[in-house]
């Protein structure tokens, strides 16, 4: 299996490296490329490595990416993927882009990260988004290459009818396909990447593992013989198949590339929101899984590997999906260490450093409007009528009991205040 003894060698090579201190010098005289793969509703209970969940997918690939690289345990995205998405592509909170829901869609006028490096960067990167785009509603002539990305060819919508039978847009074009999703959007970057003579910047965006759950390629999971799925069986398993099938997929795209074009390639691996609530496994619950502001819907699964990380394991900062923008400019070339509401962690890659004190997430879906402010320690959920809860997270993790239903002690009144505060500043 080449491309996990490609990875190993990786990890020799860049433990072996000396820290360097200044940000840009760390990553050499040539610029690494930059591979964003986004894997759709999947939770750390989907996912090995993480003490969430029971029933875990075999997914060797993947964890080749995490044991190799830097684990990033207090991750927070939106808990759907619209405003995830956005928020990475732009640095800002969906309160700022109108972004703030599933098929919200993204104003042509925003700033993407991709023209950001463009305009900022000392490096002129290629520039690519293959698969999910969800950021337009059904307007095919409104994706990524509206917001200056070089090429795309994927999936418009947030939802495929069917992973065979689906509508491709590539370049402006339209044509109805009936190859999976996944091995479509891994082909494609395949040949995508084999053309590149220059630094390149590769958004991967399976749809898998969402919905509609269904039977993967023979030879491309281990569920075993499933039957097709149909409303009244167990959805787990089809959702595991799904997984294992992108794994899968993903280790065919390693395999293609050269050791030299790896070795240079950073990898940023993450799921867009928790996993959907047909699937949640304890300790997150279907009412705390996808779609709520609670840890099952917004604490994911995102870690770092390849070229630049020389840290390896848990990193506990505290980081939000809008960081991205900040960090991919940084490994890209562009100086700035913050752009809106974005600040990059780029330091973690190759040490110990303070990114932020709080993270914020949002839902606006046109019947609720709910923030979720945290410090690490305590968190606050907030509706637009003025309903709260409050949790202490190092005691209870998966927010059991809310705080605001007892008499709070002086630390958790002046937690609480604080956390107001800051809402209210990011919110203003």
């Amino acid at each position: 299996m080449k491309h996990l003894v490609l990875i190993t060698t990786i990890v020799i090579l860049l433990l072996g490296c000396k820290e360097e201190e200044d940000t840009n010098s760390s990553l050499g005289t040539s610029r690494p490329n930059i591979l964003l793969i986004i894997a759709d509703d999947l939770g750390k209970d989907a996912l090995n490595g993480f003490s969430e969940g029971s029933i875990k997918p075999n997914t060797p690939h993947i964890d080749a990416l995490r044991s190799s690289g830097l684990i990033f345990t207090n991750f927070w995205s939106y808990p759907t993927c619209s405003p995830t998405r956005s928020s990475i592509l732009t640095g800002k909170y969906g309160l700022r882009t109108g972004v703030q829901w599933a098929s919200d869609i993204l104003s042509p006028s925003e700033l993407s990260l991709q023209s950001y490096i463009d305009q900022e960067s000392d490096t002129e990167y290629a520039t690519a988004l293959v698969g999910k785009w969800h950021l337009s509603g059904d307007n095919t002539e409104l994706n990524p290459e509206s917001f200056g990305i070089d090429y795309y060819a994927g999936l418009i919508r947030g939802e495929a009818q069917s992973y065979y039978n689906w509508l491709l847009t590539e370049d402006g074009n339209n044509s109805l396909t009936t190859e999976y999703t996944t091995t479509t959007f891994t082909n494609l970057a395949i040949d995508w990447i084999s053309n590149q003579s220059q630094p390149w910047f590769l958004w991967l965006a399976y749809n898998a593992p969402h919905t509609p759950f269904h039977v993967p390629p023979v030879g491309s999971h281990s569920q075993g013989d499933l039957p097709p799925y149909e409303e009244g069986l167990d959805p787990t398993p089809y959702y595991m198949a799904a997984i294992e099938s992108m794994d899968h997929h993903i280790g065919n795209l390693f395999d293609t590339m050269s050791s030299e074009v790896l070795n240079n390639t950073l990898i940023i691996f993450l799921g867009d929101n928790g996993s959907p609530n047909e699937v949640a496994q304890l300790p997150f619950l279907n009412t705390t899984a996808k779609g709520t502001l609670y840890q099952g819907g917004v604490n994911v699964p995102m870690f770092a590997s390849g070229s630049g990380i020389t840290r390896k394991g848990l990193d506990n900062n505290l980081i939000t999906s809008t960081d991205l923008f900040s960090t991919i400019a940084n490994v890209a070339g562009v100086k700035a260490e913050t752009f809106s509401d974005s600040k990059s962690f780029f330091p973690l890659f190759s040490q110990n450093a303070f990114i932020r004190g709080f993270q914020f997430a949002e839902r606006k879906n046109g019947q609720v409007e709910k923030w979720a402010i945290s410090n690490g320690a305590f968190k606050l959920i907030e509706n637009a009528i003025g309903n709260q809860e409050l949790y202490n997270l190092i005691d209870d993790p998966y927010e059991e009991v809310n705080l605001m239903d007892t008499e709070l002690t002086t630390e958790e009144n002046n937690a609480l205040s604080d956390l107001e505060n800051q809402a209210t500043l990011i919110r203003q």
